[in-house]
This record gives structure tokens, sequence and C-alpha cells, in this order.
């Protein structure tokens, strides 16, 4: 069952599909939102400047720009969350989109269940809040100002690079990171390509993190494009 949120934050929808417009019209006002559109990646630009959504829901196929020049144009002037929803579900499309600062990406069809869970994370992280010096997801918490992390009420001895890799998740829990941006905040810019540092160091993450390390939740495979950390309760 879908909560009302207590404030109707706005989201814009730039989809040249009739179908689809109607469709998020619905779930997403049932859901508490109030739901601007655009047909056209131009005139989803100009709404977002003059209407200040809360979010945008952007398609890639767009037909006057293409929704990642759409996302370039955007992120010259606002950091409004941005969640990509498209039909395109190659790994460079997706890539191409989180690197051109979407926060989320989902491939139709979808499930409006979990594209509303989306849009909350994003919201959510979008809304100033105070500093957080304690994290905390299922049974891991992490005391980011000590820099100790317990897993079921344990200490985990972590080194270095993997207390840097854990950091960054935390930092952008619930969103998409793809492999380049983890290699370029972890190991520098020179690093872009070697993708075998990643894998090695996020098996160690699971192995050491995760509950039950051959069945990881906590840090998810975005197939082909990066790693979500997802937070739970």
């Amino acid at each position: 069952m879908n909560v009302p949120l207590p404030q109707k934050p706005v989201v814009l929808v730039v989809d040249d599909e009739t179908q689809i417009r109607r469709l998020l019209r619905v779930c997403l006002e049932a859901a508490g939102y109030r739901v601007e559109e655009a047909s056209s990646g131009q005139e989803g630009i100009t709404q977002a400047a003059q209407r200040r959504p809360d979010l945008v829901v952007l398609d890639l196929g767009l037909p006057d720009l293409d929704g990642v020049g759409v996302l370039k144009r955007l992120r010259e002037w606002s950091r409004v969350p941005v969640i990509v929803l498209s039909v395109r579900d190659r790994e460079e499309d997706k890539i191409a989109a989180l690197d051109n600062g979407a926060d989320d990406y989902v491939t139709k069809p979808f499930s409006t269940g979990e594209l509303l869970a989306r849009l909350r994370v994003a919201l959510r992280h979008a809304q100033p809040a105070p500093e957080v010096t304690v994290f905390r997801t299922g049974q891991l918490e992490v005391d980011l100002t000590a820099r100790v992390v317990n897993l079921k009420g344990k200490e985990v001895s972590l080194t270095a690079t993997e207390y840097s890799l854990l950091r960054l998740f935390i930092q952008h829990a619930g969103k998409v990171l793809t492999h380049r941006q983890i290699l370029r905040e972890v190991w520098g810019p020179n690093a872009v390509g070697q993708t075998h540092y990643l894998r090695v160091y996020l098996a160690r993450l699971r192995e050491k993190l995760e509950v039950d390390p051959a069945d990881p939740r906590l840090f998810v495979t975005e197939a082909g494009v990066g790693y979500r950390l997802v937070e739970q309760d």
C-alpha cells in the first residue's frame, strides 16, 4: 500500500510517449506527488527552470535532444535528482547517463513499486540533513568519526583502501555508482580502467560485511554498470 507523503513533492516527467506520461501521472499522484509533464528535451529543460521540480523522471529517447544531452544541460545549473526511465538497457547507455549526472536508472518495462522506492531514496538524499557521524543499515554500523566498523555488534577490521571504498558507498547510499566513478574516487583518475582493483576489494568488503557473502544484500551489483549500497531497516 502506498502511503501518501505529508507534502506533495513535484515530479517533472520528461517523456514523449503519452501513455507512459499518463501511467506515471496516475501512479505518482496516487502516491502523493504532484506531476508536471514535458514531451521533449527542450520543453523539459524549460519546465525544470520554471517549475523547479523536486525530482525529474527522464526518458533518453526524446524527439529533439537525447536524454544524456538534457542531463548535461540540467547539470550546468541544477542538482535536482534525476531518475532515467528508458527502454534502453545497454550497459553503455546506463553508464553514460549515470556518469553525466543521473541519480538512478530504471529500464522499461518497469515495476511501479520499484520506481516509487527509487524516487523516495532520491528525494531523501536530496534533502538537507544534519551531519551524520554514525551510519546504520541492517546489521552494519559505521562510526565515521572514529572510523570504527561493526557488524552484528562486533568490530570489523578494514584496511585503509577497504574503508575508503566503504565510506564512498556510504556517502552515496542508495545510489548506483559506476565502476569509473568508484575507481576515480578511491584509486585516482589514472585507475579508471583498472576494474580488477574494484572486483578484488568489493569481494573483500562483502566477505567482511555481508551477513551472507554468498548472497550479498548490502553491496548489490548493477550488472555491467557498477554497484549500489542498499539501505536496510
